[in-house]
């Protein structure tokens, strides 16, 4: 592929496969039953029709994908400092992106693409749902050139076009690795809630998907329904529930091993490396001075361990942006040991952050989550059990939940902390995993402050810092503290001339 990005150029030849097989594991993946159903119940003749289908669809799905390499080119604008992006077979898109504006870019390469000896390039910017824009075949070394002009953009210029970059070269060592014991104890340690999201999707769809092969196959779900019941019994729910924790861990390790497998950060000129992945290799490069939100946290274990995972958070799309959107504008980093994040903090922040004064909360912060969170539930349990004989009996879970919620409620009470210093902002929280927020004045983007009619007198409010990345919420402080803080911030914004990007 041409190096000199300043003409208009196509991706290599090799996407055409890739977009080909990408539209057809779709198309897979949301008719697999329906074929798996014709496929049984249908006659020979049908059969014949039903592999003529499939061979229709892989024509038009490489069809498109030919049409779609085509019409998709790229080039770099060096004079506006804009990489232009052209696709769209029927519609025509032109996308065109400032370069200053670029968050971080990706190089991927798939088990489809490492086989065929191509990288997918994919860039992100705060403007985007997900990748602004994804090259799905280009070269190594096109891939690491093309990268070096857009993150480096106030050289842009500088850089010749028929400098060739090698990427295997690196130019610092690894300053963090992760070896693949800290990944076995970070998968035994963290990520429990989104394993056990995946486990129950998984499930969900499993049990969704053989309700329709039942009555695919008109088969009597009462029986199949009375059978399980029959074999439930005290000992297998205990055994069921033992195996249910054991799968749990079990992909919790896959999950860890599949995505940290042999992480490495690097610095790289002015931009971050980080290299990751067991099977899709996965090398994503960020500026620093574009980190919004610094976090790093910790539980009991881990602590015992010595080790912390920390998370990098940059912009992202508009003010709701949540779940698995979230996710691409925020790099993890786990196993991380103190030495390691201290040195990883200040190659984002420029010096290591320091705690200044801390704010605490009234013992006010207690109240709302007793009453909404214990007593309602309760109350709703006692008036059931007192009037369904079947529920009476479980009284005494009712316990056990009030005394686990006031513990679990007072341990946040007890850790909801803002720490504020000259330089930085460092919220704490949590209750298991207890996490740091650090964000510098100058990275806030607007700031709300409230107080409830109730507590005017008693001079308690609430403060939430709005930056690119998302909110810090600090409840319940003083008030009066609390303005005084904010005025201190915006003298802070306005004297400074620092960009929060």
């Amino acid at each position: 592929m041409d190096n000199d990005f300043s003409k208009p150029q196509r991706e290599s030849a090799f996407g055409i496969i890739i977009m080909g097989a990408h539209t057809l594991i779709k198309i897979v993946k949301a008719s697999f039953f329906l074929f798996i159903i014709a496929f049984v119940k249908m006659s020979s003749t049908s059969f014949i029709y039903l592999i003529m289908s499939i061979l229709a669809i892989i024509l038009i799905s490489f069809v498109f994908a030919y049409l779609s390499y085509l019409k998709f080119t790229f080039f770099l604008d060096k004079e506006k400092q804009e990489f232009v992006v052209n696709k769209g077979i029927f519609n025509r898109d032109q996308v065109i992106i400032q370069l200053d504006k670029i968050q971080q870019v990706n190089i991927n390469q798939n088990i489809l693409q490492k086989i065929i000896g191509v990288y997918g390039l994919k860039i992100d910017t705060a403007g985007a749902h997900g990748e602004e824009v994804s090259i799905k075949a280009i070269d190594e070394t096109s891939a690491y050139n093309l990268k070096e002009h857009l993150l480096n953009s106030k050289n842009v210029t500088e850089v010749p076009s028929e400098t060739i970059h090698e990427p295997h070269k690196a130019e610092e060592a690894p300053f963090l690795r992760i070896s693949t014991w800290t990944l076995f104890k970070v998968g035994l340690t963290s990520n429990y809630g989104q394993s056990l999201a995946l486990l129950t999707a998984f499930f969900y769809t499993l049990i969704y998907e053989g309700r329709q092969l039942f009555d695919a196959f008109k088969i009597n779900k009462d029986e199949i329904q009375n059978a399980i019941t029959g074999m439930l019994t005290i000992v297998t729910v205990f055994i069921l529930i033992a195996c249910l924790l054991i799968v749990l861990l079990i992909i919790n390790l896959v999950r860890t091993f599949y995505k940290y497998f042999e992480l490495e950060i690097s610095e790289h000129k002015n931009t971050l490396l980080l290299s990751s992945g067991l099977i899709a290799k996965k090398n994503t490069l960020i500026s620093p001075n574009k980190v919004q939100i610094t976090k790093y946290s910790q539980n009991y274990f881990q602590k015992k361990m010595n080790m912390l995972n920390m998370s990098l958070k940059q912009a992202h799309f508009g003010q709701s942006k949540k779940g698995h959107e979230m996710q691409g504008n925020t790099l993890e980093i786990p196993g991380c040991n103190a030495g390691e994040r201290d040195e990883l903090l200040k190659m984002i922040l420029g010096k290591s952050p320091l705690r200044g004064k801390t704010f605490i909360p009234d013992w006010r912060f207690l109240n709302l989550p007793i009453f909404f969170k214990l007593i309602l539930p309760i109350v709703a349990f006692l008036i059931m059990a007192f009037n369904i004989p079947e529920v009476k009996p479980y009284i005494s879970a009712a316990i056990v939940y009030f005394m686990a919620g006031i513990l679990m409620i007072y341990i946040s009470y007890r850790r909801h902390r803002i720490s504020v210093s000259q330089d930085f902002i460092i919220k704490t929280s949590g209750i298991w995993d207890i996490s740091n927020e650090i964000v510098a004045p100058n990275k806030i983007q607007a700031i709300t402050t409230f107080q409830y009619p109730w507590h005017k007198g008693v001079d308690v409010g609430h403060l939430t810092l709005h930056t690119a990345a998302g909110q810090i919420h600090f409840k319940y402080g003083n008030y009066t503290a609390i303005k005084q803080l904010v005025n201190y911030w915006l003298y802070q914004v306005e004297c400074k001339n620092e960009n929060w990007m």
